[in-house]
């Protein structure tokens, strides 16, 4: 093997990638661009892999599925698309309820959109739990509005942190940022089983734009209106630009939006890309011009730095200053 610094190892040792040559159980692991030694370990989602002779030993456990609906209508399904859609009504989130007559709904959760600032982008006001159950989720904080007799699902909550987490004894859990941030997190047993506006959390991304009626859209907004709950809310028929809008508040948005792609969050930038997340907070950013201009550019920044732990990549990006 050839060395880095051009020596030629000889045929019992390999190439270290660093411009030396090692004995075949001292051979590093890369990750992200990133060397590990050998016997370092890394987390990828809810597994750990371990580096041994060059080569990544991971455990097989099957994860938990994460969809997060955020800010000014901003969402990413349980199979990573990340789209965007501003309707004003209830829609269906996720629920395992999807045209089979052979089956019935166990849960559903339902977003309750309503327009924040004077754009026409909309945000989560409310979200509701149906486990048996109904649950309310408002103005920071919870309800139970009532209980099926005979219902089998218990749920707890509990506080971690900014956020409140409800968790059901059928594999569902709910943290809510007390604002417009909702992850919804489902088991492996759900895979392929749900619907709504979270996607079919099958592992496809390109099939997650499946309509109420089981049709494939390529279109957000069509696919969007498909899960309201009254048929009395308008249909969207075209996307929001807020920047477009409220030109004046472009350039605070960018400059402000910029800590996202900046030397702050480095570590994060090859392992969760920043431009959506960018992007979504310039949206948002330009969009909250009826007050809390800070809490929508936090919330957004606050997404990305979320999906950055979720990827080992811990960002301290809070000041005094900011957020």
């Amino acid at each position: 093997a050839e060395c880095v610094s051009g020596c030629v190892c000889p045929e019992d040792l390999f190439d270290d990638g660093k411009g030396g040559c090692v004995e075949e159980k001292d051979c590093p692991c890369i990750h992200n661009n990133q060397w590990y030694s050998p016997g370092q370990k890394i987390t990828v989602d809810c597994n750990t892999c371990t580096c041994q002779k060059g080569v990544w030993s991971c455990t097989e456990y099957v994860c938990y599925g994460t969809c997060m609906i955020y800010g000014s209508g901003h969402y990413i399904t349980f199979d990573g698309k990340f789209y965007d859609f501003d309707g004003s009504c209830e829609y269906a989130a996720t629920q395992d309820f999807c045209g089979d007559k052979n089956s019935s709904s166990s849960f559903s959760i339902i977003t309750e959109n309503v327009p924040c600032g004077t754009t026409g982008v909309t945000c989560s006001k409310a979200i509701k739990m149906f486990l048996g159950v109904k649950l309310k989720l408002e103005n920071k904080d919870y309800k139970e509005i009532q209980r099926d007799i005979g219902d089998d699902v218990h749920y707890w909550n509990r506080t971690v942190g900014l956020y409140l987490v409800i968790e059901a004894s059928n594999g569902v859990m709910l943290i809510w940022d007390k604002k417009t941030t909702v992850f919804i997190k489902l088991t492996p047993d759900y895979k392929g089983k749900v619907c709504g506006l979270c996607g079919n959390f099958d592992d496809k991304s390109n099939n997650d734009f499946t309509t109420r009626s089981g049709l494939q859209e390529t279109n957000a907004l069509k696919f969007g209106n498909s899960w309201k709950q009254s048929s009395m809310c308008p249909d969207v028929t075209q996307e929001i630009k807020p920047c477009d809008v409220k030109p004046h508040r472009k350039s605070w948005a960018e400059k402000e939006c910029s800590i996202i792609r900046s030397e702050v969050f480095k570590i994060c930038h090859s392992k969760v890309d920043p431009i959506p997340f960018y992007e979504a907070c310039v949206h948002d950013a330009c969009s909250c011009d009826s007050g809390g201009d800070c809490e929508c550019f936090c919330s957004a920044v606050a997404a990305y730095a979320q999906e950055c732990t979720k990827a080992q990549a811990c960002v301290f990006w809070r000041t005094p200053d900011i957020c």
